[in-house]
């Protein structure tokens, strides 16, 4: 018990993966090794499937554009027509976390199991946030509606600027690490066979979910902040 404890603990460590030498060395976790992956697999996917579009769909680019419309048409039923603009920035968020999320089944340890990227990517769905909330209803309208629907309510508002991004981040890393978990201690105890049917689960579908959960969340409180 004593071994599987230390071997669990060791694989939840988030390790560096090499050190910068310069300002006296500046670390580089493994999660971020794992971000700049995923940053070129999608470049290089986005390349592919953009290469020599046309007028008439045909082949990769009906798969491509089906996607796409299935993403505008989540994203706007949730925002409206006045959140076309925001739709760039929403799924490319999440593409990245939904690919974070199941690139273990590769052999990467995802980079959203580091607590540290879980909080940027809540800290970037909270600015997001803010800035439609200026951009819709201008500056007066933003602290504004801190008082709404009534004065009394002003505390709980700007408490709710802590609150959101500590709930996103904490239910994304949550969910992640609690998968990870699972499923090393599935190849600690039974490393053969178990392991591939317990991955569709955890690594694939749950992961998939969590990425769904975290920007469904996200354009919620973007519609909130777009209502007059």
């Amino acid at each position: 018990m004593g071994d599987l404890s230390e071997k669990l603990m060791e694989e939840l460590e988030s390790k560096t993966a090499f050190t910068i030498p310069i300002f006296g060395g500046i670390p580089v976790p493994d999660s971020c090794v794992v971000t700049w992956i995923i940053i070129g697999v999608l470049i290089i996917l986005s390349v592919i499937f953009t290469h020599g579009l046309k007028k008439i769909p045909e082949g990769k680019q009906c798969l491509i554009e089906i996607c796409i419309e299935k993403l505008n048409g989540f994203f706007l039923g949730i925002l409206g027509p006045k959140g076309k603009k925001y739709l760039p920035i929403l799924e490319t968020l999440i593409i990245y976390i939904g690919f974070s999320n199941i690139i273990g089944i590769f052999g990467f340890v995802p980079p959203t199991k580091d607590i540290n990227v879980t909080a940027a990517l809540a800290g970037i769905a909270i600015i997001l946030i803010q800035v439609t909330t200026i951009i819709e209803r201008g500056g007066k309208g933003y602290f504004k509606h801190f008082a709404e629907p009534m004065a009394i309510m002003l505390p709980i508002n700007i408490l709710e600027l802590i609150t959101r991004p500590l709930s996103l981040c904490m239910r994304l890393f949550g969910n992640v690490l609690g998968a990870f978990v699972v499923m090393e201690l599935i190849h600690l105890c039974v490393p053969v066979g178990l392991p591939v049917v317990f991955s569709l689960y955890f690594d694939i579908f749950d992961g998939c979910i969590q990425a769904y959960v975290f920007v469904f969340l996200t354009s919620l409180f973007m519609s909130e902040a777009m209502e007059e």
